[in-house]
C-alpha cells in the first residue's frame, strides 16, 4: 500500500490515435497494412510542471496535440512532444497544466546495484486499465532483445512482473517505491517475461533530451556531469568562454546543488531548472566549492541560434556555428586523446545537427574518419561524397556520436587542408 500511494500521482496514462504498420513488436499485435489505431501507454513525471518521460513508441505517429494524458485523479489533459530519442525508445512530453498546477515527481532510484531475485513492481495502463500494479522479481540483467525489424534494445532488465500492452513507458519499482526501470516490452506469447530499460540509462537519456530542449531557447554555457555520488549534485565539467556561466564565476569542479528553487541532486535537475527560463532572466546558483558553500547569480542568455542570422557552408549544410578552441585551453579542459575540436556556439532549429541532438557547448572532434580541429577541416570533410556523415562530439566528459545528413551540396573542388585521421 505504501508503494502504491507514493507513486500513484507521478504516473500518468497516455493515449492517442496513431498509424501503425506491419508488426509493432511491442504489443504482439500484427497488422497486414498500415492503419489508424488507438495507442496507449504510460509515463512518469520527471518535473512537476508537467514534463513526463515515456517510451517513444507510445507517442510515435500520434499527430501534434493529439497526445491525450489522464492524471491520477482522472483529469484529462493534452500533451505535446518535447524531445525524443528513437534509438533508446525514450521521449519527453509536456502535459498542459492549469495555472499553478503541479504534479508529484517519481522517486528516482538506481539500477547499478540490482540483483536477480529482487522484488519488482510494474505500474502502467495495462490493456487500458489505469494504474495497474503487478509484482514479480528481477529475473535477469543485461538482456538484449529484438522486438521488431526496426527496434533493438540492449542491456534490459528482465522481470517476472506482468508487463502488458499499455504498460510501456511506466515505471518498474523496487520494494521501496523507487523507480529502477522504464517498462518497455513484452515477449509475445510468453508468461512472466517482461523487459525494462534500466533507470540509470533512462535518466541519462532524459537528461540529454531535456538539455537539448533547453538550448533551443537559451544558453548558459555550462556542461555538467554526475558526481561520484549520483544524488549529491551536478558537477561542472566545462565552461564556455565569455558565456553567462563564465561571467557568473562558475568553475570546472564546482558542485551545483541548487538552481533557483530547484534542488539539484543530479544533472537532470540542473537542466530542468532552466526549462522555462527566458533570455535575460537572472537565476541564483547554489554551489559547493571545496568546503565552501557559495551563491552565484547567472543571467541566462538567449540562444545564439535564435538571436542572430548566420550564413556559411557549415551553417547551411549542418545547421551549426563552430568556433575554434585554442590548443592550450583544449588540452587543459578536455582530458582526451583528441588533438583539438570546435565549440558549437549555435544550432539551427530543425537543422540536421538539431535533429541529431547536437547543442550549444558540445565540442565537435571528428566527422567520418577525420578530426575537426579547424573550420577548414570541416569544410574539406563536407566536400567528400559520404552522406550521411558520422560525427563525434564531446559532452560532459563523454564522447557521443551520430549521423548527419547534409542538407545542401558543397563545392568539392577545393584542395585538402592539413587534416589527420580522427583518433581518441
Amino acid at each position: 500500500m505504501k508503494v502504491v500511494r507514493s507513486v500513484q500521482g507521478a504516473v500518468v496514462n497516455i493515449c492517442g490515435e496513431k498509424t501503425v504498420s506491419a508488426a509493432t513488436g511491442h504489443t504482439g499485435a500484427i497488422h497486414s497494412d498500415s492503419k489508424r489505431v488507438n495507442g496507449m501507454g504510460t509515463g512518469v513525471v520527471i518535473d512537476e510542471r508537467g514534463y513526463v518521460l515515456t517510451n517513444y513508441h507510445v507517442i510515435d505517429g500520434v499527430p501534434e496535440r493529439g497526445i491525450q494524458v489522464t492524471l491520477a485523479n482522472g483529469t484529462g489533459r493534452t500533451a505535446k512532444l518535447i524531445a525524443r530519442d528513437p534509438e533508446t525508445d525514450l521521449a519527453i512530453i509536456k502535459v498542459e497544466l492549469a495555472a499553478g498546477e503541479r504534479l508529484p515527481l517519481i522517486n528516482i532510484g538506481t539500477s547499478s546495484d540490482l540483483m536477480p531475485g529482487e522484488t519488482t513492481i510494474a505500474v502502467g495502463n495495462a490493456y487500458g486499465y489505469p494504474h495497474t500494479f503487478t509484482e514479480g522479481i528481477v529475473s535477469a540483467l543485461h538482456r538484449h532483445v529484438q522486438v521488431s525489424d526496426a527496434q533493438y534494445y540492449d542491456d534490459l532488465i528482465q522481470t517476472s512482473a506482468s508487463i502488458n500492452p499499455g504498460n510501456s513507458g511506466g515505471p518498474l519499482l523496487n520494494i521501496d517505491g523507487d523507480m529502477i526501470g522504464i517498462n518497455v516490452a513484452v515477449r509475445e506469447g510468453a508468461q512472466g517475461i517482461g523487459f525494462a530499460i534500466p533507470v540509470d540509462k533512462a535518466i541519462s537519456v532524459a537528461t540529454e533530451l531535456m538539455a537539448s530542449h533547453c538550448t533551443k531557447k537559451t544558453w548558459h554555457g555550462v556542461t555538467v556531469k554526475a558526481g561520484a555520488d549520483s544524488r549529491q549534485g551536478a558537477v561542472v565539467g566545462a565552461i564556455d568562454e565569455r558565456s553567462p556561466a563564465d561571467s557568473a564565476g562558475l568553475k570546472p569542479g564546482d558542485v551545483i546543488v541548487g538552481v533557483g528553487n530547484v534542488k539539484v541532486q543530479r544533472p537532470l535537475d540542473f537542466h530542468r531548472a532552466f526549462v522555462d527560463a527566458a533570455g535575460g532572466q537572472q537565476v541564483e546558483i547554489q554551489v559547493r566549492r571545496g568546503d565552501e558553500d557559495i551563491k552565484l547569480n547567472l543571467t541566462v542568455a538567449k540562444a545564439l541560434a535564435l538571436a542572430k542570422p548566420i550564413t556559411g557552408p557549415v551553417w547551411d549544410s549542418l545547421g551549426l556555428e563552430l568556433r575554434p578552441i585554442p590548443e592550450t585551453r583544449f588540452k587543459e579542459q578536455y582530458q582526451t586523446g583528441y588533438r583539438g575540436g570546435l565549440m558549437v556556439t549555435a544550432v539551427r532549429p530543425e537543422g540536421p545537427a538539431a535533429e541529431q541532438g547536437i547543442r550549444c557547448g558540445d565540442v565537435l572532434v571528428g566527422m567520418h574518419m577525420w578530426e575537426t580541429v579547424s573550420l577548414d577541416n570541416v569544410l574539406w570533410i563536407l566536400r567528400q561524397p559520404d552522406n550521411p556523415m558520422r560525427f563525434y562530439v564531446l559532452r560532459g566528459g563523454k564522447t557521443l556520436y551520430g549521423y548527419l545528413s547534409l542538407s545542401t551540396s558543397v563545392d568539392r573542388t577545393s584542395s585538402r587542408p592539413e587534416i589527420q585521421t580522427r583518433r581518441e
